[in-house]
């Protein structure tokens, strides 16, 4: 019984975990983005947040993304102490590695709004993320980040904005 409720959450939640902490591994130069360390979390994800849940917890979903932020950044913590350790060789090979982001970014316009949303600052981008890519509330994103949701808000707002602003700089019209 306990194995079909891991894996109903696992293929509700699995995909969505993994696109989470593989973006998340943007803004740390010593965790180049990374499919299988992105697996790797996922699994471990599961693995702790199933082990650990409290029964008084409603919302596996926002536990999952708890538990998944909190073991990136003990990850990434742990590598940026190793950070000189990394080669030129290897950030350039880890930069050029075809992925099926790459694949989907072709598109020009796709393209250029990835740009955009690697100008911002890593809080919005995130906040974005969340929103747009797994589907979040504010309420959602504000409890995961801890933040107050009026600043959740706010920040998306400021967000979109400055998106807007470097699509139009490209020649791409937004209404």
């Amino acid at each position: 019984m306990k194995h079909d409720l891991i894996d109903r959450v696992y293929r509700m939640y699995g995909r969505e975990i993994y696109l989470y902490l593989y973006s998340l591994s943007k803004d740390h130069s010593s965790l180049s983005k990374d499919h299988s360390l992105a697996e790797e979390l996922r699994q471990e994800t599961f693995l702790k947040a199933i082990l650990s849940l409290p029964d008084s917890h409603t919302n596996v979903r926002a536990w999952l993304y708890t538990v998944a932020r909190n073991l990136f950044y003990n990850t990434a913590k742990r590598e940026s102490r190793k950070a000189d350790v990394l080669s030129e060789e290897w950030e350039q090979e880890a930069n050029n590695f075809h992925t099926p982001e790459n694949t989907v970014l072709d598109d020009l316009q796709n393209r250029t709004l990835y740009e955009a949303l690697l100008t911002l600052d890593s809080v919005k981008r995130e906040i974005i993320s969340l929103q747009f890519f797994s589907g979040m509330s504010g309420r959602e994103i504000a409890a995961l980040l801890g933040l107050r949701e009026e600043n959740v808000r706010v920040l998306s707002y400021r967000a979109k904005k400055e998106l807007k602003k470097f699509m139009e700089e490209q020649g791409y019209g937004l209404s």
